[in-house]
């Protein structure tokens, strides 16, 4: 239980970080955000509770086909947001696209023998 509190601890903290830097630097913050933080630290936890070499791979790959779909979002959400839209309904249009994104790639994937 003591190392599922400092995974969560040492997550939250690197996610308050980056969004203080945000609002201080939008640019910076974008840049910061775009490091792959989230993917590297649940490699490191997943090696840590598994050293599964194979487990991580597909995980690391995985990682890939998912992002691809998912940029899109960065997108759209500030179109929606500078067309008048209001946050949360332009967030959750972005996220809606995301998601068919999400299903549109696995099913094109699965076409060429790829499963995630």
């Amino acid at each position: 239980m003591t190392y599922l509190i400092l995974k969560a601890l040492v997550s939250g903290v690197i996610v308050a970080v980056v969004s203080e830097i945000a609002r201080r630097s939008p640019a910076f913050g974008a840049l910061v955000v775009s490091l792959p933080l989230v993917s590297i630290l649940a490699m490191l936890w997943l090696w840590r509770d598994t050293h599964d070499t194979v487990r991580l791979a597909d995980h690391a790959q995985a990682t890939f086909w998912y992002v691809l779909p998912s940029l899109p979002m960065f997108l759209v959400l500030p179109v929606l947001l500078r067309h008048g839209l209001g946050f949360w309904v332009a967030l959750g249009v972005s996220c809606l696209i995301t998601i068919a994104l999400y299903l549109g790639m696995v099913m094109v994937l699965a076409r060429f023998g790829i499963r995630l």
